[in-house]
């Protein structure tokens, strides 16, 4: 699965809205870049991180507390634009080689938007009880619930030297949870059922695409899938949040805002269309690693997130094993050698770029650790070591 993995669904909503469901046979029929590789992973890292933290932004700080109407808005908007698209540009062209029909639509996307649907809801909910941070340390654990779906589908034969791979994953979150300062066992549970039903749509996808006329990439895969998904989330806000909802909060909000919100988490899926295929599944994996890092930095900074030390040792375990379980020992032990060579040659071409990377991950690391000081039961403590920094506390997410 590390190439359906590439392109996690959002409706990160505060989850990000592509969808992991590319074909490599695609991949080799992408247009050729004109920029270097590093302009698309720095966009995909940049949105992808954007869609987050705007949505947390809206659910917490704008008080907008409808994540499933949120996300119906973001399909919606995404189905009116694929539409578009594919009357007026060559982007979806892809579709055309795709053969769908109104059985197959029935019996394979809606099954699969059934189960993005649920998991963007879950997901989302999620976002009104737990920090960004901690939000990020579960979702490492997605590819072990791939794994053991992948088994109990019966896609692959179970393997007890990979489970005991993954297991790195699990202990390294089980610790993070435990040093949570914010728990929320509702939270929890909805990130938890989030994460199941992701991997089930990943694996149903997999399965999807092990034929060779269900070659799709992102757009393609978002132009079939956006009209279902919003059809469902809305069904489901219909019932739960439209009744409570009122114009003078939309209002309160902006509409502006919320278009630019899903224009962002749109803009998220087309930048993935450029990415594959420019970069390799090595560069993928790290560049999703280096991303979560950033958001659980990111979330201290502008949501005031308490993290602690426990937590940081936690997640840099499961971090570490999910690197360990996507490249596998040999590659890890082949890549470490080639960075190493390559780092050293970086600093010898480019001394004064290497010196501004490291004092840049120096300071990283020590925002990071600053931002676990917190003590676990005073909202003061914190607030005394962001004033002693020069920086200004003004509450937690």
């Amino acid at each position: 699965m590390s190439e359906g993995e590439k392109v996690r669904a959002s409706g990160e909503t505060p989850r990000e809205q592509s969808l992991p469901t590319v074909n490599p046979a695609t991949e080799k029929e992408q247009p050729s870049a004109s920029f270097h590789p590093a302009v698309y992973v720095t966009t995909w890292i940049t949105l992808s991180s954007a869609v987050i933290l705007f949505n947390k932004w809206l659910l917490h700080k704008k008080q907008f507390s409808y994540p499933i109407i949120l996300t119906t808005w973001h399909l919606t908007f995404a189905t009116i634009m694929t539409q578009i698209l594919a009357r007026t540009t060559t982007v979806l062209d892809g579709r055309k080689k795709v053969k769908m029909t109104g059985r197959v639509y029935l019996r394979a996307i809606v099954p699969i938007g059934v189960m993005f649907s649920l998991s963007l809801i879950c997901g989302n909910m999620t976002y009104l009880y737990l920090s960004v941070s901690f939000i990020q340390m579960l979702k490492a654990t997605t590819p072990v619930a791939v794994l053991l779906a992948t088994w109990g589908m019966g896609l692959a034969p179970a393997n007890m030297k990979v489970l005991g791979n993954v297991s790195i994953i699990v202990i390294g979150v089980v610790i993070a949870s435990i040093g949570e300062l914010q728990f929320n066992l509702v939270g929890f549970l909805y990130q938890l059922g989030g994460i199941v039903f992701e991997a089930t749509r990943l694996v149903m996808v997999q399965g999807l695409l092990s034929s060779a006329d269900f070659k799709m990439d992102p757009m393609v895969s978002l132009y079939y899938f956006a009209p279902i998904c919003a059809v469902l989330n809305g069904a489901v806000a219909l019932f739960l949040e439209i009744p409570k909802v009122t114009m003078a909060e939309i209002y309160a909000v902006g509409v502006p805002i919320l278009i630019l919100n899903a224009v962002i988490a749109f803009l998220l899926n087309v930048s993935v269309v450029f990415l594959i295929g420019k970069t390799s599944s090595l560069v993928m994996t790290l560049c999703g690693v280096l991303k979560d890092i950033l958001l659980v930095a990111a979330s201290i900074m502008f949501f005031h997130d308490p993290v602690s030390g426990q937590q940081f040792f936690g997640y840099s375990i499961a971090l570490g094993g999910l690197v360990w379980y996507k490249l596998g020992g040999d590659k890890m032990r082949e890549y470490t050698s080639g960075a190493s060579r390559a780092w050293a040659e970086y600093g010898n071409n480019k001394p004064a770029q290497r010196r501004f990377v490291v004092i840049g991950a120096a300071l990283l690391v020590f925002f990071l650790f600053v931002g676990s000081m917190r003590p676990n039961n005073t909202i003061d403590g914190y607030g005394r070591v962001k004033s002693y920094l020069g920086g200004a506390s003004s509450g937690n997410a």
